[in-house]
């Protein structure tokens, strides 16, 4: 039960506002969790960040990924949202599931168990503890979503709660410096990887060479009849987002280009859409250039190549079902 709670729960938060690098501040506190019921570390990564970007690829309203699309496609903001839900539904039964069999498949005694740790009664430090954590995410929502916070604001939230549960658990000012040091040492790698990635895209951006990548890409799919151009894009958003890992980014970069491609071939500007959606969104699940995932696995302790043995062949089957939809909204007409 605690598998598909959490992964809809971060699935929804991907679903509504793209949720990444967000993330990153949670893994400790998943690590708990999913060590005390015998799962392992990439258990807890499928679960909170697999899940949140798989929200995000199907999502039918996600600001950073659909919404853009469609303004800049000039169509309805949310039309097609019936229809995104279907093939959301879909994909996070999909994911979950594997998730859940990769975690039967490797799970082992629970450490606490194992340890012959004895449950404690709640005390007052732990309510007090608990509150501000609840407390926190309560105002990161409100925040998120009226006030267009941004990862200044968040980081400075987080800052204040990790102050305050330092205090509240009795570490004094002292011992709360000394654990937030340590914590610090413990995501300066992931800082590292979340810069790294960063600055290729700049490097390409600035160099100009993104447009000839986004044009190299889209040219050979004119030529193909409507339902193979409109798979070829979902493709061709793909790579490209190996070297341009914000999807918002890509929408900006690929949509003048594809919608009067889209237009002349007739083909709906609804699915093109779609195609990049699906391209660009899934692709957030293997691309070594995504510094959100690289630096969720970094603080999660998850090497990289495990990831992708766990996560290819269900990306692959997810880029299926993203194709179905694509070939289905072609069939039916959706605009």
């Amino acid at each position: 039960l605690v598998i598909p709670v959490v992964s809809l729960a971060f699935a929804t938060g991907g679903a509504l506002e793209n949720m990444q690098e967000e993330i990153i501040a949670l893994v400790p506190v998943l690590l708990i969790l999913v060590r005390r019921m015998g799962f392992t570390p990439l258990t807890a990564v499928a679960m909170s960040a697999g899940a949140a970007f798989v929200g995000s690829a199907f999502s039918p309203i996600n600001p950073f990924q659909v919404q853009i699309a469609q303004k800049l496609a000039e169509v309805p903001l949310l039309s097609g949202w019936a229809y995104r839900i279907v093939f959301l539904a879909l994909a996070l039964a999909l994911w979950i599931g594997a998730t859940m069999r990769h975690a039967r498949r490797t799970r082992v005694p629970p450490e606490a168990a194992a340890a012959g740790a004895v449950e404690e009664p709640m005390t007052g430090r732990d309510r007090a503890i608990f509150a501000a954590v609840a407390a926190t995410f309560g105002v990161l929502v409100y925040g998120l979503m009226r006030l267009g916070w941004d990862f200044d604001h968040l980081s400075a939230l987080f800052f204040v709660m990790g102050v305050a549960v330092g205090l509240f658990g009795g570490l004094g000012v002292g011992g709360t410096a000394e654990a937030y040091v340590k914590g610090f040492r413990d995501m300066a790698y992931a800082a590292v990887l979340i810069g790294f990635a960063r600055a290729i895209f700049v490097v390409l951006d600035q160099g100009r060479v993104v447009d000839t990548i986004v044009h190299g890409m889209f040219t050979p799919v004119a030529d193909l009849p409507v339902a193979l151009s409109a798979l070829g894009m979902m493709v061709a958003h793909g790579l490209v987002h190996v070297p341009v890992p914000s999807v918002s980014g890509q929408a900006v970069l690929t949509m003048p280009v594809l919608v009067p491609l889209s237009d002349l071939l007739g083909l709906s500007r609804q699915v093109t859409i779609l195609a990049y959606h699906y391209g660009a969104g899934l692709m957030d699940l293997i691309t070594p250039t995504n510094g959100a995932l690289m630096a969720i696995l970094a603080a999660g302790g998850v090497d990289y190549q495990a990831w992708l043995r766990f996560a290819a062949r269900w990306y692959a089957a997810l880029m299926a079902l993203g194709a179905v939809a694509v070939v289905l909204a072609i069939a039916i007409g959706l605009q």
